[in-house]
């Protein structure tokens, strides 16, 4: 070894330098490069650390994702809240709407039939059955409600009569119901007949006019209203009007069917007649 540094001395010493001539020319023309070392460094190390920023960047993207779906959940709720309060608004309106409506119809009822005195109750139930109709008002005895009073739609037109009275409720036989028999008249004729339920009618809401006289020329349209001969029940009431003219399973009678003039399925406030003056 010692002999090789002494014969090769001047020939190593003219590589170093050299070298070292080319390290430095290389390292002036690439300034700005890294040098090998922490090249290989930043070759292993750059896919770990893209790895790395890919996971966040993802994680940050699900973030971003579920905070907005909360957002638009949370809009959607109050959303909600905010349709349900304005349904509720509009439900209340309407209900002073048609409540002040009908008061107005009442007034004009009034002034029309001053003769009758009116207790306005609200409709509690609706009841029917294949034997029944009836309605349940959430007004009675304490209200001047007695049984046998006539009850009335805000325009006059009957609904029916008190049944059965209770302190605070009582409940109303509607014109259909198959037990209601009253005097009748028909306006256009001013011909008298009876009244009456009729099973078979009372399923399609309706009821009948018996005791025709013979005499008596009826047309579709006829109005019919209770006659007040029995002094049991004001006169002048619209029951309703004549649908068509029948004979009975003898064939020896006639009778009509009449429609009523009330919608009684959709009542929710009547008028119940406590008192009134016999006008001849």
């Amino acid at each position: 070894m010692k002999d090789f540094l002494r014969n090769n001395g001047f020939l190593i010493l003219v590589i170093a330098v050299l070298l070292a001539l080319i390290i430095t020319v290389v390292s002036f023309i690439m300034t700005g490069f890294a040098d090998p070392v922490s090249n290989l460094v930043g070759i292993i190390s750059t896919p770990f650390r893209n790895g790395i920023n890919a996971v966040i960047n993802w994680t940050e993207d699900r973030y971003d994702e579920a905070f907005r779906r909360d957002e638009l959940q949370a809009a959607y709720d109050q959303l909600q809240k905010d349709y349900a309060e304005l349904e509720e608004k509009f439900r209340e309106s309407q209900s002073a709407l048609d409540e002040n409506e009908r008061l107005r119809n009442l007034l004009g009822l009034k002034e029309r039939r001053r003769e009758l005195k009116f207790e306005a109750a609200t409709v509690t139930a609706h009841g029917a059955s294949n034997w029944d109709s009836t309605l349940t008002l959430g007004k009675g005895a304490d209200g001047g409600i007695e049984a046998g009073d006539c009850v009335v739609d805000e325009y006059g037109n009957l609904v029916g009569i008190i049944e059965k009275v209770g302190a605070n409720w009582s409940t109303v036989m509607t014109v259909v119901d198959s037990d209601l028999e009253m005097g009748g008249l028909i306006a256009r004729t001013n011909d008298a007949a009876i009244l009456e339920g009729d099973f078979a009618l009372m399923g399609e809401g309706k009821l009948k006019l018996s005791y025709l006289p013979e005499s008596s020329e009826l047309m579709a349209g006829d109005q019919v209203l209770t006659s007040g001969l029995s002094g049991t029940y004001p006169s002048g009431l619209v029951v309703g009007s004549i649908e068509e003219v029948r004979t009975d399973a003898s064939g020896m009678n006639r009778y009509a069917v009449i429609t009523p003039e009330t919608k009684l399925d959709s009542l929710e406030q009547v008028f119940v007649v406590t008192g009134f003056e016999i006008v001849e």
